[in-house]
């Protein structure tokens, strides 16, 4: 069967091999077969393994976007008489605050603009004040609103000294930067089947500390997001609590089977040569980016949108979108910006034709030079 590859720039959901397309193409079987059970099993163990996080964590997975995971883990991990401390420093540090608010959780927002670093001795100032009686820190690892990767061992650190859980993002990281949980020690992360380990949108999960089941039995506001129910369920029948995608799960065991071939490193060496070739190709068409390089990522580019009037970030989607590349228009940082991502089944060649095809808008828009 022929599918039509397409490049896909933006952070997730990512392009995706053929492999894990057509894993999608079995039989129909109902999800409360034992089979099938086996199979999200396996799942669960693996990405376990992809962390290292065998021995002290579990695994729980949701039907959902990334975001349900996040939201599971939030309403489900505070206590109902804690309070939460937010790392805002992107579009996605500030959900958290949403979803806080939303199920009526304290909270309190360290709220830097997008595009800054965080300022460690600030939010150990923050911590330390025993007055703002703080019992969890969320913060996202990977800020994709501006390729921002943000401190997360040092915020670990800084909580654990002070008795604090820490529930970590790892939506675009978890498989495609290195994660150390062993250094990090944090009690949640949380990530989805359709960043970097390259499976197809539908899942999402959390991986945390086995020791905090009991301590989370009754803290959960959401009926379907309840992060003990849905890993009791999984504990006493192998099941999801409620309908999972089945198909997508399929994909994913796939994808997790190619991530081990390929190997930890192997992505990892993909992505920073695709970002290396990315950035190094924006550079000499002359774009200039919101990030210091030491706060890059190497996953994504927040690319500083050109003064030129000829240019147009909408003309200059859809005259890359014809021909097979898709780009992501900025969200909300300090300055203007549109954003281009490395992650997913893409490779150097995938990108050089991605940065020729840029190229060519430019010339074909009458921008000879970019103007900042």
């Amino acid at each position: 069967m022929y599918i039509e590859r397409k490049i896909l720039l933006n952070p997730g959901p990512g392009t995706t091999s053929d492999e894990v397309k057509m894993a999608m193409m079995v039989p129909d079987i109902c999800p409360r077969e034992r089979e099938f059970c086996e199979i999200m099993d396996s799942i669960k163990k693996d990405l376990l393994k992809i962390v290292d996080a065998e021995e002290d964590y579990i695994v729980t997975l949701f039907a959902s976007s990334g975001t349900g995971g996040v939201e599971a883990a939030i309403t489900s991990a505070v206590p109902k008489n804690g309070k939460l401390l937010i790392i805002d420093n992107g579009a996605y540090g500030a959900r958290m605050t949403d979803i806080a608010n939303k199920y009526g959780i304290d909270n309190l927002a360290y709220k830097i603009p997008y595009g800054d670093y965080p300022d460690i001795f600030e939010i150990e100032k923050i911590v330390s004040d025993k007055n703002k009686k703080i019992t969890t820190i969320s913060v996202v690892d990977h800020e994709t609103t501006t390729g921002m990767r943000n401190p997360v061992e040092t915020i670990c650190s800084i909580a654990h000294k002070n008795g604090i859980e820490v529930i970590v993002d790892c939506m675009s990281s978890f498989a495609g930067l290195p994660i150390d949980l062993k250094q990090w020690k944090a009690e949640y992360i949380i990530s989805s089947s359709n960043k970097c380990i390259q499976g197809m949108a539908g899942l999402s999960f959390v991986i945390f500390r086995k020791s905090l089941l009991e301590k989370i039995k009754d803290n959960a506001r959401s009926f379907y997001f309840d992060l003990y129910a849905q890993n009791m369920g999984f504990k006493n029948s192998g099941q999801m609590q409620f309908t999972p995608p089945v198909q997508v799960v399929y994909a994913l065991r796939k994808a997790i089977d190619m991530f081990f071939v390929e190997t930890a490193k192997g992505r990892i060496d993909r992505y920073r040569t695709n970002y290396e070739i990315l950035k190094k190709e924006l550079t000499k068409l002359g774009f200039e980016f919101l990030l210091k390089d030491e706060y890059q990522s190497g996953i994504l580019l927040a690319v500083k949108e050109p003064q030129n009037p000829e240019y147009n970030f909408d003309k200059m989607h859809d005259y890359m979108y014809e021909r097979g590349f898709t780009i992501y228009p900025g969200k909300g940082a300090k300055e203007s910006t549109f954003r281009l991502s490395v992650l997913g089944d893409l490779y150097k060649e995938d990108i050089m034709l991605a940065t020729e095809a840029l190229e060519n808008y430019l010339r074909s828009a009458g921008i000879k030079s970019i103007q900042y």
